[in-house]
């Protein structure tokens, strides 16, 4: 028998010769089949097989690395607020009414208020369908969620969305997508329990709870990181001084504030070891926003007899 008749054949390709080996399971392999390894090559088969016992490489903070790189969370964000405003452009009929900051009844369903004396709830018309909105005393407590999403003016909405482009896809990058979109909305939430503790009477809407939330998460996470944080410092401080100067929601950006920096330290003083933490953390924090949006209902329900 001829050297070339008794040369192995390639596991997968039966009518070809070869003396190529896998170093890891030894079974022959043709050159089409070959995977340079770092030493010698490997079959398709045990590629596959270190692939799905391969760790996933994950963030500074047991996020998905890969996924929070490509910012998606931040993407539909952005994309979910936009939507929004285009609906309320369309209910309200135009937009010089948006511009001119008067409520549409995408706001009336939606913007924070606690309780004014004499009014438990909002009638509006949308598309021509009659809704009866409650208020948050009367129950209504969606509003402190859908007021995250709703803006006064293209201006207010283009204002929130560079920043949150901005903070967001670093932030994604470094926390992975679930730990970042948890941390924004509780943000938010902690903006709207803020605005409804300290300002129960005025109307509010605007992600920027939530985008000053960032702020104070990034702070958080720069530390943690041992990256630079004076240019975070000087545009947050400008941010706050245009908040008091024009009027805007303090209660509601300060809340967001606070809230991004005790999400920030729930993920940064969490032994990296023992990161499920992190979402009772998140439990804890949602938990005490919660008895505060109660206690404050309570003290409104005493103040003015709700109905």
């Amino acid at each position: 028998m001829s050297e070339e008749q008794s040369a192995p054949v390639c596991y997968r390709h039966r009518n070809r010769q070869t003396y190529l080996r896998c170093v890891r399971c030894d079974k022959p392999i043709c050159a089409d089949c070959r995977i340079d390894a770092p030493v010698g090559f490997q079959c398709p088969d045990c590629v596959a097989e270190g692939r799905r016992t391969m760790r996933r490489p994950r963030s500074s903070f047991g996020g998905g690395a890969r996924a929070g790189a490509a910012g998606t969370v931040t993407k539909v964000l952005i994309g979910a607020n936009i939507a929004v405003f285009a609906l309320a452009i369309i209910s309200g009929g135009s937009i010089d009414a948006l511009m001119s900051s008067v409520l549409t009844p995408m706001h009336a369903l939606g913007a924070e208020i606690g309780y004014l004396p004499g009014y438990s709830s909002v009638r509006v018309d949308l598309f021509g369908i009659e809704i009866v909105a409650p208020m948050i005393a009367a129950g209504g407590y969606y509003r402190m969620v859908t007021a995250m999403f709703l803006h006064y003016g293209l201006i207010h909405l283009l204002f929130n969305m560079v920043v949150l482009w901005m903070l967001g896809r670093v932030l994604e990058r470094d926390l992975g997508p679930a730990r970042f979109l948890t941390v924004y909305m509780l943000s938010g939430l902690a903006g709207s329990v803020a605005v409804y503790l300290f300002s129960p009477e005025v109307w509010t809407a605007g992600a920027s709870g939530a985008v000053y939330g960032l702020f104070g998460l990034l702070i958080m996470v720069n530390r943690k990181l041992r990256r630079d944080n004076q240019g975070i410092y000087v545009l947050l401080g400008l941010n706050l001084v245009l908040t008091i100067i024009s009027g805007f929601s303090l209660a509601g950006h300060v809340g967001g504030l606070i809230g991004g920096l005790i999400c920030g330290a729930i993920l940064t003083f969490t032994p990296r070891e023992r990161r499920s933490i992190h979402w009772v953390g998140f439990a804890v924090f949602l938990v005490v926003l919660a008895a505060i949006t109660f206690f404050q209902t309570g003290a409104i329900d005493n103040r003015y007899d709700v109905v």
